[in-house]
């Protein structure tokens, strides 16, 4: 933006993408997200076999949790954005909600996951709990006793209490927010009634969605050994989230520019800002991962070391040194440069990358508990414990392009379905002539 913005600049009927131009990609992403997911619910209800049942369903774990972190980021920052009643954002907002408006839709992929066949591969305790004839906590007390202590929170009525809690509640938060929003764009006397009513619901749901960062963290990826426990899980994955929503943010921002929208409204400054939080959020994500590794390692407690243990064995040292410099030193010296971060083609390119180690700290989250349970849970079909399964990870693939696809068939849909920022809202020439 080279000149001072007016109301004059600002398009009475906002900013709309043009459908007709992303219909092809989206309808694509569609049709290969179908397809993929029928494929898919075959193989995790054994038309394929135990073999690809068992290692299939950590595949279909992995693409689903990954793919639900940025969804839930998009949650994060609208929430964000309304409570600090930031003006910086305004012009970018609306991709802050349309990326959270995916959140919904990705919970639909939890949904092979509410099915003991596909649970018996993933979460041990869940076989010793069915299992149990007659009363559960007593079956327990003779079995497994940390089990046994664990059964406030690790029963399976309240586990699934707890999954719709997750799937109903954010879901209404964003789908609120966002109708609330983009109501604005055709009143023709907005006020700042929406923006308090706004902040107002976005200050208790906050609450909402720290629970629900923390807890989808404890269920669907700690369960996975239920001896492991870390008071830090939350928080990682809260960082990771938080980082690599606003990779998609400025990849998606960088896409709308590229076809000639959001001309009046963003700019170099905004990108310069996006371009901090990415920074910023990197080492946040470093001290929680190097504070996590820490106290794991000076508590020296085999519940909690194990995590490690797995992932420092094999291949999988290769992956974990990889992210400590992929993750952290490599985008942290390359982010320190402010001439970068204002410009959106080398800060989407950066984006970009950070979004492939989001892929491989989720991919060493998930997949490298594989072999271990997989081999403890059922030995007589699955063999030995092992540190990985051969050929296992064509699955991880096909579950990454199958979720992966819907993301972005979603994520398509929601941006063309109103205009690409607020173009009503009272801040939008604040947000246009920001300068930082």
């Amino acid at each position: 933006m080279s000149h001072h913005v007016t109301s004059a600049d600002i398009a009475i009927n906002g900013d709309h993408l043009d459908k007709s131009k992303i219909a092809k990609v989206k309808n694509i992403a569609g049709a290969v997200s179908a397809i993929g997911t029928v494929v898919s619910l075959c193989a995790l209800f054994g038309l394929f076999g135990q073999k690809v049942q068992g290692t299939y369903s950590y595949s279909w774990l992995f693409a689903f949790y990954l793919f639900l972190t940025l969804s839930i980021g998009g949650v994060f920052w609208t929430l964000l954005h309304n409570v600090s009643n930031s003006g910086w954002g305004t012009s970018v907002r609306r991709t802050f909600e349309n990326l959270g408006s995916t959140y919904g839709w990705m919970m639909l992929f939890a949904i092979p996951l509410l099915f003991p066949q596909v649970q018996q591969y993933l979460y041990e305790w869940m076989n010793t709990h069915r299992a149990a004839h007659g009363n559960v906590k007593e079956h327990l007390h003779h079995v497994d006793h940390l089990l046994y202590n664990k059964h406030w929170y690790m029963n399976i009525p309240f586990w699934y209490g707890r999954v719709a809690f997750y799937f109903i509640g954010l879901t209404l938060v964003i789908f609120g927010l966002r109708k609330l929003s983009t109501s604005q764009d055709t009143d023709p006397n907005p006020g700042t009634k929406r923006l308090f009513r706004a902040r107002f619901h976005s200050t208790y749901t906050l609450i909402l969605f720290a629970l629900t960062i923390t807890f989808t963290g404890f269920d669907f990826m700690m369960a996975l050994d239920y001896k492991w426990f870390s008071t830090m899980w939350g928080v990682y994955l809260f960082a990771g989230s938080a980082l690599n929503s606003m990779a998609v943010i400025i990849l998606v921002a960088t896409f709308l520019k590229s076809r000639g929208h959001l001309k009046h409204v963003t700019g170099p400054e905004h990108f310069h800002i996006m371009g901090k939080l990415l920074f910023a959020f990197t080492v946040f994500w470093a001290y929680i991962a190097f504070s996590q590794y820490f106290l794991i390692w000076y508590a020296n407690i085999t519940e909690e070391t194990s995590y490690f243990l797995i992932r420092n064995t094999g291949n999988w040292n290769t992956g974990m040194i990889a992210l400590v410099f992929g993750h952290f030193v490599i985008p942290f010296v390359i982010l320190l440069q402010a001439w970068l971060k204002k410009n959106p083609k080398y800060l989407s390119i950066m984006a970009g990358y950070t979004l492939v180690m989001h892929v491989l700290d989720h991919y060493l989250i998930s997949i490298p508990e594989r072999g271990v349970s997989l081999g403890n849970i059922k030995p007589d079909v699955f063999g030995a414990i092992q540190p990985s399964i051969p050929g296992a990870f064509w699955g991880d693939i096909f579950a990454f392009v199958t979720i992966g696809a819907g993301f972005l068939f979603f994520l398509l849909r929601a941006l063309g379905q109103h205009s690409v920022y607020p173009n009503r809202d009272p801040r939008i020439l604040e947000s246009a002539n920001m300068s930082n």
